[in-house]
């Protein structure tokens, strides 16, 4: 492998200060980010909060361009401007002080174990005490139910208390899952979360999903992180949604088999945590929990295609 630390410049003056163990969230872009969680959730800590950028990696050797052509401005008789692809490592202050880095930008297509090396380098460089992964993915739940999170971890103890969703499955591989893998290898603690978003919602923006990301995130890192403008664009489009709904007795018929589906595989599994309804639901309703958990799992695994 070629040296990993190569891949990056970083700014030792815009280090946060050592000893302080931040947290690192990271939030690569181009695999599913069902809703655009992850997305929303990146723009939402970069505008709200003050940030300084600390390290960046040189995309040239990560990116296929022919594959995600950059986007370029042309005007009238020559080209202006290019919007290069950024793979950028920002120190981000929170309301009370605290500060943490924000790993945010492409999702590499190229050199993944040395691109995992190079963070590995930094999250020991930069004296990182846990590292943090978000993204969204389509899911059979409907949106009248809170937010779930697929919650995982280099040790159950960084989770504790939250459900268990499924079993064994194979999902196609990305680099914040590669991430995580190989920091658990390295003996440092990770943690991911993978919202739930509505799979009829999935290429729309749903603001609740980067609301739970933000939440799980702040549980996990201790870090007060703002959600309020979020909230409301995701109780205006909670709201414009069920309009819809009302007005098509198809959909809210399609609406109302999910939700039964939804809370019998939560009482099925006796799952409960944040995130999660408290349905009182029949005994024969509730049996059903395991089949229709094998069945989630089936959608899933049909998400490579």
């Amino acid at each position: 492998m070629l040296d990993p630390t190569a891949l990056y410049e970083l700014d030792e003056q815009a280090v946060i200060e050592p000893g302080t163990r931040p947290a690192l969230v990271h939030a690569l872009h181009g695999f599913v980010d069902a809703g655009q969680a992850s997305r929303l959730a990146v723009q939402h800590l970069l505008g709200d909060l003050p940030t300084r950028e600390v390290a960046h990696f040189d995309a040239d050797q990560l990116i296929d361009y022919r594959s995600r052509r950059p986007r370029m401005v042309f005007r009238e008789d020559r080209f202006t401007d290019v919007d290069q692809h950024r793979l950028v490592v920002h120190a981000v202050r929170a309301a009370d002080g605290q500060e943490f880095y924000l790993l945010d930008g492409p999702e590499p297509d190229l050199q993944w174990e040395r691109f995992g090396a190079a963070v590995i380098g930094l999250v020991d460089r930069l004296g990182v005490g846990l590292v943090v992964g978000v993204h969204g993915i389509p899911w059979a739940a409907p949106h009248t139910r809170p937010v779930g999170l697929t919650s995982h971890a280099s040790s159950r103890e960084l989770i504790a208390g939250r459900p268990r969703w499924i079993g064994d499955v194979e999902v196609p591989g990305h680099m914040g899952a590669l991430l995580e893998l190989r920091l658990t290898e390295a003996g440092r603690d990770v943690v991911g979360y993978t919202a739930h978003v509505p799979h009829y919602l999935a290429e729309a923006e749903f603001p609740p999903a980067a609301v739970a990301l933000l939440e799980a995130v702040a549980s996990s890192t201790g870090l007060p992180l703002p959600t309020d403008s979020l909230r409301a664009a995701g109780a205006d489009v909670l709201t414009q949604i069920d309009a819809q709904v009302a007005d098509s007795p198809q959909t809210l018929q399609a609406v109302e088999g999910l939700e039964r589906t939804y809370d019998a595989v939560a009482a099925g599994r006796s799952l409960s945590g944040p995130g999660l309804p408290t349905p009182s639901l029949p005994e024969d309703e509730m049996a059903g929990g395991d089949e229709i958990a094998a069945e989630l799992e089936d959608f899933l695994r049909g998400l490579e295609s």
